[in-house]
């Protein structure tokens, strides 16, 4: 659903009885009174939001569903005047697609009990109503009406017909009616006696009151034994509540108010996400899930920003060129380094979002400090390789001989460093995969993670295991000396990415802080690697380059917690947000949305060739394409929620919304011109 925040506010005092209104932007708001005996203490006294929805826009019931807000009531009261709980109608079913909605369309009376004290002296009440309502066609605009009336102590019955007919329609109690319910097989078995006779041989909905508990859409199944109602509902498979009882709405007819049952639950409740998946979820493929994640795991080896890594892996090849066990030995550690690394991440990341984060793919590198710690890591690994300082010379000899006598540990931390540095690229198919990933329970979201990891590795564990391949590569011999130190290069260039996306992210000083640790790094490895006569001198050493690279740490610190630098807005391109497209889209307009981030590599090389092409944004303009980008380099609850409603958990993604289409037509990580222009051409 897509947000956008319309305030309306026509606001007019009503005196006496008569009902304060405004008009919200898509419905009429009104405030009404029905006290048939007056106003007076233990009178019977009921104030009523009347919503009047436009054609096509509905509002929500206290649990909405699978998307959507109820409405909320704030009350400002007289001393000792209370008001009650919403006496909420029987809802009606709205499908949405995949998703089943809960809530109202048309003409609405939400009633709610006033309490007048019996202190009251029989003055005039004022009251003032602040009423918010998610209200939905397409798109969902949240809207706000504040009304105001005053009560006075005589008759108010101008409304009784609509109090009548929205008492009418609230669910009723039925004397007699027992509920029980218990968790069996990834369901809740509700069974219920006392019902009435006209709910037999129907079909049967239930609006359960807690949400986040049961897969809305999923079928109901009922069965009648004797006088007993059994239903089964599934749970839900992203389900956040456990309950130990639970009220819940059933009817057999929209026109006719329903029943209210309340049951406590028995059972063990299974580990939330470990119902079955949604019914758009479980149709898909899982087999070609993982085909995709492995696919698009393979192509990532192709990505710019995975290169710089990589090449210290042909280098190794080159190493090892005639130690066959070793290269096979090296090619499962580097495989093991990156599946096991592709796990954590994913590992990390589901914990995160199960905690309430709002969390996507490639989260660690909208943090600064984890970009600056890449930045020192990879200025250093440049340094290295041009020859500036060995790290065994570094390394006390307990490192040494470890690593003597397990060399495969430098191809596992490969594949790890390959990991680290490729998760901010989405390579084709992984977009899909990983989507899907995001929306299963915690063993197939993994599943798919390993099988993108085998996808990256399986490129070098082929040429590992097959001599042909590896035979391709030159022999060991001088150049290998010039190619590593030609490698330091695409370190350093790696390194002016990095920088780059640091200073988007907390600003100039993030960079001089930067700079100031390399250098402090630098001293480091420079004092480690001096020869050192003796144990004291070593740990003398090892000393000085602590306090060099902490007292650098401790004064970059501060730099990092800056405000993200505000980048200025390309010529024709808008800053993104949930109220610039509903607005767009409101006006009749098609919109394109680039969801990018600056340390997304794959995103700003189609910014600067596809979304730059001087034909492509002439046909924007011709055909008054609204063109919106949403920035994630930094962390933005919003648009990881706006990428996870498109089935997506990771950029770039590009979604262009055609003037009347319900659904975004998402295009592919890397778009041509002419795919772009057959999607604007599409019908």
């Amino acid at each position: 659903m897509r947000f956008v925040l319309v305030f309306v506010l026509l606001f007019q005092a009503a005196w006496g009885q008569a009902a304060s209104s405004a008009a919200t932007g898509h419905a009429r708001a009104e405030l009404l009174v029905h006290a048939p005996s007056g106003v007076k203490p233990g009178a019977e006294v009921w104030l009523g939001l009347r919503i009047l929805h436009d054609p096509g826009w509905h509002t929500y019931w206290l649990n909405p569903g699978d998307s959507g807000l109820p409405t909320t009531m704030a009350w400002t009261l007289p001393a000792g005047v209370t008001a009650g709980a919403i006496a909420w109608p029987t809802p009606k079913q709205m499908p949405l697609g995949p998703l089943m909605n809960y809530g109202y369309d048309g003409e609405l009376l939400l009633p709610v009990r006033l309490s007048v004290p019996a202190s009251w002296q029989g003055g005039p009440l004022p009251v003032k109503l602040r009423a918010d309502f998610l209200i939905c066609e397409e798109a969902c605009i949240p809207e706000f009406a504040e009304l105001d009336t005053e009560l006075t102590p005589g008759p108010a019955s101008a409304h009784a017909a609509l109090f009548e007919r929205a008492f009418r329609t609230a669910p009723l109690a039925v004397p007699g009616l027992g509920a029980s319910a218990r968790i069996e097989n990834n369901a809740l078995v509700i069974e219920a006696t006392g019902l009435p006779s006209a709910y037999r041989g129907r079909p049967l909905q239930l609006f359960p009151e807690n949400g986040g508990v049961l897969e809305h859409p999923a079928p109901l199944a009922q069965e009648w034994q004797g006088e007993k109602l059994v239903l089964r509902a599934p749970l839900s498979a992203q389900r956040s509540d456990s309950p130990a009882a639970m009220d819940a709405v059933i009817t057999a007819d929209h026109k006719a108010p329903g029943v209210r049952i309340g049951f406590a639950i028995a059972g063990t409740w299974p580990q939330a996400g470990a119902a079955a998946p949604p019914a758009a979820e479980s149709a898909r493929p899982w087999l070609l899930v993982l085909a995709f994640a492995f696919l698009g795991g393979a192509i990532l080896n192709l990505m710019p920003c995975v290169f710089p890594v990589l090449s210290l892996k042909v280098l190794g090849f080159a190493q090892h060129g005639g130690e066959r066990r070793r290269i096979v030995a090296g090619g499962f550690a580097y495989t093991a380094g990156v599946i096991a690394s592709f796990l954590l991440l994913a590992a990390l990341l589901l914990a995160l979002r199960a905690s309430g984060e709002q969390l996507g793919w490639g989260f660690q590198l909208q943090s600064p400090l984890f970009v600056a710690a890449l930045a020192v890591l990879f200025t250093l690994i440049g340094f290295n390789l041009a020859g500036l300082f060995e790290f065994n010379n570094m390394l006390p000899d307990r490192l040494l001989n470890a690593r003597a006598r397990n060399p495969v540990l430098d191809d596992f931390l490969t594949g790890v460093l390959a990991v680290a540095v490729a998760s901010p690229c989405t390579a084709p198919f992984m977009g899909a995969a990983l989507g899907a990933a995001l929306a299963q329970p915690a063993p197939q979201a993994l599943s798919v993670f390993a099988a993108l990891g085998a996808g990256m590795a399986a490129p070098y564990l082929a040429a590992s295991l097959f001599p042909g391949l590896a035979r391709l590569l030159p022999r060991p011999g001088p150049w290998m000396a010039r190619f590593k130190t030609f490698m330091a290069f695409p370190m350093f260039a790696t390194v002016v990415w990095l920088l780059w996306v640091l200073g988007l992210q907390a600003g100039p000083d993030a960079i001089a802080a930067v700079l100031g640790l390399v250098v402090a790094a630098a001293f480091g490895v420079w004092v480690l690697g001096i020869p050192a006569r003796s144990s004291a001198g070593k740990s003398i050493g090892i000393g000085a380059a602590g306090l060099a690279v902490a007292g650098a740490a401790f004064w970059a610190w501060p730099a990092f917690q800056g405000a993200p630098a505000t980048a200025p807005a390309a010529a024709g391109w808008q800053a993104w947000s949930p109220q610039a497209l509903a607005q767009a889209r409101q006006e009749g307009r098609p919109v394109f949305v680039d969801f990018t981030a600056a340390w997304c590599v794959t995103c700003q090389y189609n910014k600067r060739t596809t979304l730059a092409d001087p034909g492509l944004m002439e046909d924007f303009r011709a055909r008054k394409v609204v063109l919106l980008r949403a920035d994630w380099t930094r962390r933005d609850e919003t648009i990881t929620q706006a990428l996870k409603e498109l089935g997506r958990s990771g950029v770039p993604v590009y979604a262009l919304y055609r003037d009347g289409a319900g659904q975004a037509t998402l295009l592919s990580e890397l778009p041509s011109v002419e795919e772009v222009r057959q999607a604007l051409a599409a019908p």
